[in-house]
């Protein structure tokens, strides 16, 4: 296995064409759900009281809605937590009314209701408008600053054509995870900014290894075209790549079946995130620069002028 990782010789620019045609469409349908859907976005964000529910049976979502709208909570939402025994109810902000009188309301109507008897309050949490509306500016401060800092850092350390192929990468990588959160309304708290966070220094990362060897490759090789170098430079890096993605990707899907609800958005984004970023860094990256015509002489160090060279 190893030896044919490190012995790879895969034409992979020549699905280059397929590859920028596949990600736009997809980069549209992201940016059309944004646009459109919008973000489920999680208690942390739109403030309002979280709570948690326990049943002694299991229960029915669809009963637990109706009897929270007949009880005045048409607005609430309702979904499993864990199990079918464990109900999770996000009731938006309202005004003059505190945590603990709102969790009390209802789960009194719910004890009311058939098959409620048993119903115990777990846990009730409470989080104000201003405090949401600060922590969605801050998240989106933080991923604008990630990528500003990511944009000075390429900027000097590679040429400009290779520096436009990793912003795109990074781009594309952190559109594509926030869409599929929007498309499949996939509830987006705290824990899953964090994790796009991790998702742009993953992408940066595995990017910049394959533009070092690109690079590395036009000043060592005098024969080859443009396009043949970046090849062997994607095939020489791609063991470390696999190994890089695999081991990362198993963490993160034992996260998502025994991390329980609390991790599932987390272990979700970065399950996209790895497997998007190792995507990109083997194609929009390298393509990109290819099509903004970079070639060798662009990489090739400088001569410096000499004392001789001077008149």
């Amino acid at each position: 296995m190893r030896f044919y990782l490190y012995n790879t010789q895969i034409d992979f620019l020549r699905w280059r064409q397929l590859a920028m045609g596949w990600s736009i469409a997809v980069f549209l349908i992201a940016l059309g759900s944004l646009l459109i859907l919008g973000m489920n976005l999680g208690l942390d964000f739109t403030g309002g009281t979280l709570i948690e529910v326990q049943y002694p049976e299991p229960v029915e979502i669809p009963k637990v809605r109706e009897t929270l709208t007949q009880a005045g909570f048409g607005d609430a939402q309702t979904q499993h937590f864990g199990t079918s025994r464990e109900v999770l109810i996000r009731i938006p902000p309202r005004e003059q009314t505190n945590a603990a009188a709102l969790s009390n309301e209802v789960l009194h109507a719910l004890q009311g209701a058939e098959g409620g008897a048993g119903a115990t309050l777990a846990r009730a949490e409470f989080v104000g408008p201003q405090v949401g509306e600060e922590l969605v500016e801050q998240g989106g401060l933080a991923a604008l600053g990630a990528l500003a800092g990511i944009l000075l850092y390429v900027m000097f350390r590679f040429e400009w054509r290779l520096a436009v192929g990793t912003i795109a990468a990074t781009v594309h990588d952190v559109i594509f995870t926030i869409g599929w959160f929007s498309l499949f309304q996939i509830e987006f708290d705290l824990t899953v900014l964090a994790a796009v966070l991790a998702v742009i220094g993953y992408s940066v990362n595995d990017t910049v290894v394959v533009l070092d060897r690109i690079r590395e490759n036009f000043r060592k090789r005098r024969k080859g075209s443009v396009q043949e170098i970046m090849n062997l430079s994607i095939n020489e890096t791609l063991a470390r790549t696999l190994m890089t993605s695999v081991s990362a990707l198993l963490s993160v899907i034992v996260l998502y079946f025994l991390g329980g609800v609390v991790m599932r958005g987390f272990s979700i984004a970065m399950i996209v995130g790895i497997l998007v970023g190792t995507y990109s860094s083997i194609y929009i990256a390298s393509s990109t620069a290819l099509y903004l015509g970079i070639s060798r002489e662009d990489l090739l160090p400088r001569a410096k002028e000499t004392a001789d060279d001077q008149p």
